[in-house]
């Protein structure tokens, strides 16, 4: 079918035909396409607005293309896009008749629709994945929770807390990232099918019909904002850049522990590399790369972005150029997502190690403050006054954590307050023993192996009935 013979007398030019062009990147609306105009079809005969013997002709070599597959159209760029490949195809099928099937539709309704169908099933297919990694993350946690390690500000040491813990950081990061997607799809899940060109129709179509058999929630009640608007589609790139965003974060965690320095931790080989000159290298690629393909992402947000804040209402070409850059987000998104749940989902923690890290430095400096305030009832600045001059003399006299004890305290405290502290070797103790300082923290939210399971167990039942939800 020639679209342009009603109106224009000479042919596009080759050059301007492959540059305007959208075949390259319609084979991810091939299928959407073929469910829209399916959906408009049985719509159009349930209308009485074309014959149903037509209709069913027109079904029957959809159909038929469904099966073949996009091998089948004639994909040069003289046809411009998938809509007019497919509806060659059809009328190569049956003749003239297929005409009738864009009866009350217009190509910008049409791939807008296009892209919110197949945009559903990514977005799904990428929260599955998300909790697949929460749920991989919930139980490597449960075997660590007394697994102490030492937590950081500012990349110094800071105080002691829990592998699981941290782990567990990383699930509720990962909570808001699906969480961002499920909020995103409500705006996705909405039918511009019917709007037309910009101004809908004056053939007695009814959306309510195509919103049924395509699956939206609702109809988009304007129709010049439906055949133009893709905003959808920059939140759903937004959402995405958010989530590398939470991947590359846990990635930099993964090369900063693994190395020699921090020897918390080491990557499966699965996921390594090692140097062309130096043969005793183990390299985290994977992590690298995964923190670099963030980028991809913040680019191509900027980019949708940019295109969209200077267009005109309603349908201009512009918009065909966001697509690609939707689709390689979507893409980069994925694999990056599922690549680094299963390098972290493999990691083997050095336990002996993380108990060292949090011995070293005094980082149970604090809670040895807090049982002062409690046990002395001293206001929390003195306490924070003795214990940090405390750490300083310790670390001056090579005086490790554990061989601190009342008298050395009491020396500190006649400086600074005048009076002896009196606080007894065992409360010293416990407060300066990494776990017994874990274990004291109870508060919810807290690295205690107690308030850790507790976490586990609701992040447990969120799991579950985020699961059914995507499954109903």
């Amino acid at each position: 079918m020639n679209l342009r013979a009603g109106r224009l007398g000479k042919k596009m030019s080759e050059d301007a035909a492959t540059f305007t062009s959208s075949l390259e990147f319609d084979k991810y609306i091939f299928e959407a396409d073929i469910e829209c105009n399916m959906a408009h079809t049985t719509m159009l005969a349930q209308q009485g607005i074309i014959e149903s013997s037509t209709a069913q002709e027109i079904l029957g070599a959809l159909d038929d293309l469904k099966n073949e597959g996009i091998d089948a159209l004639d994909m040069d760029p003289s046809v411009e896009d998938i809509h007019m490949a497919l509806e060659n195809y059809v009328t190569a099928k049956i003749g003239k008749k297929a005409g009738f099937m864009h009866t009350a539709k217009s190509r910008n309704d049409q791939v807008a629709t296009d892209l919110r169908i197949v945009l559903k099933v990514k977005i799904k297919e990428i929260q599955k994945d998300i909790l697949d990694f929460i749920e991989g993350l919930t139980d490597f946690a449960q075997e660590n929770t007394e697994t102490v390690i030492i937590g950081y500000t500012h990349l110094q040491h800071a105080q002691p807390t829990t592998f699981a813990h941290h782990l567990m950081a990383y699930a509720h990061s990962l909570k808001r990232d699906y969480e961002r997607l499920k909020d995103t799809y409500k705006r996705v899940n909405i039918n511009p099918l019917g709007s037309a060109a910009m101004t809908t129709t004056s053939f007695p179509i009814n959306r309510d019909i195509t919103t049924e058999i395509l699956g939206f929630d609702s109809i988009m009640e304007n129709s010049m904002d439906a055949v133009s608007s893709r905003d959808f589609i920059a939140e759903t790139v937004f959402d995405l850049a958010m989530l590398v965003t939470t991947l590359s974060k846990i990635c930099e965690e993964m090369v900063l522990w693994s190395t020699h320095e921090f020897g918390l931790i080491t990557i499966s080989d699965e996921f390594s590399s090692t140097s062309s000159i130096m043969p005793q290298k183990k390299n985290p690629d994977v992590a690298e790369i995964a923190r670099a393909k963030t980028a991809v992402l913040y680019g191509e947000l900027n980019t949708i972005l940019t295109i969209l804040k200077a267009i005109p209402y309603t349908y201009n070409r512009d918009l065909q150029e966001i697509t690609p850059h939707l689709w390689n987000g979507v893409e980069t998104a994925h694999s990056t997502l599922n690549i680094v749940r299963d390098m972290v989902l493999s990691i083997k923690i050095n336990k002996e190690r993380g108990l060292e890290l949090a011995r070293a430095n005094f980082a149970t400096a604090t809670d040895l403050a807090d049982i002062i305030v409690r046990e002395k009832q001293m206001p929390f600045r003195i306490a924070h006054k003795i214990v940090g001059r405390m750490v300083t003399d310790a670390l001056a006299s090579n005086i490790k954590p554990e061989e601190i004890d009342q008298t050395f305290l009491d020396e500190i405290t006649v400086e600074i307050t005048g009076n002896t502290l009196g606080l007894n070797n065992e409360l010293i103790s416990k407060a300066l023993d990494p776990l017994e300082n874990v274990k004291m923290r109870k508060v919810t939210g807290g690295p205690s192996p107690e308030m850790v399971n507790l976490a586990l167990k609701n992040l447990r039942s969120y799991l579950k009935n985020e699961i059914q939800y995507l499954d109903s």
